[in-house]
């Protein structure tokens, strides 16, 4: 086995893999000076190689280059090898390049089956063919410089000795999607081979204001601990632990500033289910209704912990079965709201309807106090914190999609105003609305990032995302007098 890899040992960015009929040889072709890594087509064993074996007639490899090792999987007999086989420069993230993977391939080694009994065949075989799935996940980003699992306020406060970790031990477990299969590599000291990838989003764009180049990136990094898809994944786990949650960080970057602002999303935080069935809208059933105030405090437990005062901004509609669904939530909410932990409700269907999202500032009126006392980070151009985040807003609807998207949309522009502000590209009354092309880019951004959420966990776009693009009405200013004017629409479902 590999020794221990040095502190900071960089991660190979290109390799070669060579398709052998009893092995596959990985070889680093970007200039280091690594070992090979040989994998055995048999039973997945790993070693380290000085050469690549010689080639004959009779062992005349497949070749072809990838550009990093996602990991093994191992099903009921065999291993399977899954590499990243193409891959797309997206962007930066605090100066380091950040790819979106376009391609994965899984190699079987699954020689060993062969030995096994019938029934564990017939298992391998139908798991072995759910694979192919996965070679189509989408929304997976790495970087082999910088630590895609943490917001800049983490990294920026990770310890001397833990930035000279390797990127695997730097990483947070909650957002790294490929966690599992690097244990392989991992108990093999295979630290130049271990890529931290994530699931979720990456958006960025540069505008001039005036003089001035402003870089602004968008990132969603998905949690790990309730995998699983719309309808199938609701709700919470006996742990806490939500279907679909994502944490977003909006960045700013100027003239050597940096300044990022948190904000999460996940299901309502206790145990209940969708039965699916033929109907239009399959009926929510609430599981041990009597775990609700436990599960619901455990999540917001965690969340204090993770990321100081949380406000919880529940979007559901509050008559009928939504309606149940949040009555249960903020009932047993009454355990755990104190000093740092909101709660607050706000029917979006009916304050909004289909298109009014100009109503939103009337929640917005409400959670300013909140969102000036818990701030966003800010690092001058030596990287000193001048001004950090010490809370986070929680948003859910049902699925967590659109009504979710739409209002952090609506949360994150005011807070990418009020840090323009700070910096000193904004005037006193300055908006981004002001500012076309600047608008209309953050306006795809955001909707570009809800259509990437929504794709991984419902299979479709954001049902609301052309709204994000293209209404140049959605963000502007309308008073709570202005709003009660108005009758309220109703709106049957949305994600």
């Amino acid at each position: 086995m590999m020794e221990r890899a040095e502190s900071g040992q960089k991660l190979y960015t290109r390799m070669r893999l060579w398709e052998f009929p009893d092995q596959y040889v990985i070889e680093p072709t970007d200039g280091s000076c690594g070992s090979s890594l040989a994998v055995n087509k048999a039973d997945g064993s790993m070693n380290l190689i000085d050469e690549v074996p010689e080639c004959s007639s009779i062992r005349v490899p497949k070749i072809r280059i990838i550009f990093g090792v996602i990991g093994m999987l191992k099903l009921v007999a065999g291993s399977y090898l899954i590499v990243i086989t193409d891959r797309e420069c997206v962007g930066s993230y605090l100066g380091h390049p950040i790819y979106k993977a376009t391609s994965l391939k899984i190699f079987p080694c699954d020689q060993c089956v062969t030995n096994s009994n019938a029934e564990q065949k017939r298992v391998e075989t139908e798991f072995s063919g759910l694979l192919n799935i996965a070679e189509r996940t989408s929304g997976l980003y790495f970087s082999y410089d910088s630590n895609l699992t943490l917001s800049a306020q983490r990294l920026h406060d990770l310890g001397d000795e833990s930035k000279l970790l390797p990127l695997w031990r730097q990483a947070e477990p909650r957002f790294l999607w490929n966690n599992y299969m690097l244990e392989v590599l991992i108990d093999n000291k295979l630290d130049p081979y271990l890529l931290p990838v994530v699931q979720g989003s990456f958006q960025n764009f540069q505008a001039a204001i005036g003089k001035e180049i402003v870089d602004v990136t968008l990132i969603a990094r998905r949690c790990t601990r309730r995998n699983g898809t719309r309808m199938w994944r609701r709700g919470a786990d006996s742990d806490g632990y939500v279907a679909n949650f994502v944490e977003t960080e909006q960045i700013v970057q100027m003239n050597g500033f940096t300044s990022s602002f948190v904000q999460v999303r996940g299901s309502i935080p206790f145990l209940w289910e969708q039965v699916v069935d033929l109907t239009y809208k399959p009926k929510f059933e609430i599981v041990r209704p009597e775990e609700a105030p436990r599960v619901v405090e455990r999540h917001f437990l965690d969340l204090r912990k993770k990321y100081g005062s949380v406000l919880a901004v529940d979007l559901v509609n509050q008559h009928g079965g939504e309606g149940r669904l949040s009555e249960k939530y903020a009932n047993a909410m009454h355990r755990v709201i104190s000093d740092d932990v909101r709660y607050l409700h706000f029917d979006f269907h009916k304050i909004c309807g289909h298109v009014h999202f100009e109503r939103l500032s009337i929640l917005y009126d409400q959670i300013v106090d909140f969102l000036e006392k818990n701030g966003y980070l800010l690092l001058n151009e030596k990287g000193e914190k001048m001004k950090e985040q010490t809370g986070v807003v929680r948003t859910n609807c049902i699925d967590c999609l659109d009504r979710t998207n739409v209002t952090q949309s609506m949360i994150g522009r005011r807070m990418l105003e009020i840090q323009l502000r700070r910096i000193g590209v904004f005037g006193a009354d300055e908006t981004i609305s002001s500012h076309t092309n600047f608008d209309e880019s953050y306006k795809i951004l955001w909707a570009n990032h809800g259509d990437e959420i929504s794709i991984q966990y419902s299979g479709t776009p954001a049902l609301k995302g052309d709204f994000v693009r293209y209404f140049p009405w959605i963000y502007s200013s309308f008073s709570i007098e202005e709003t009660c004017m108005h009758s309220y629409n109703f709106s049957t479902e949305d994600h």
